[in-house]
């Protein structure tokens, strides 16, 4: 017979595991935003102000 019980995941784990994802995922926005639109290869900069103009975000 198992005795062993299965033990839920602690809620400070997944916490931080979110955390963790979600400040990952605003580093690597604000890094590719940051070298798209301030790239002075103009074919970088322009096709990220294409990709703004698409998604109706302003940018002028």
């Amino acid at each position: 017979m198992n005795t062993q019980q299965t033990l839920p995941i602690q809620t400070s784990v997944a916490s931080a595991s979110r955390l963790t994802q979600i400040g990952l995922a605003a580093f690597l926005g604000l890094f590719v935003v940051g070298f798209a639109g301030f790239s002075h290869i103009e074919a970088i900069h322009n096709a990220s102000h294409d990709v703004r103009h698409s998604l109706a975000f302003p940018c002028h």
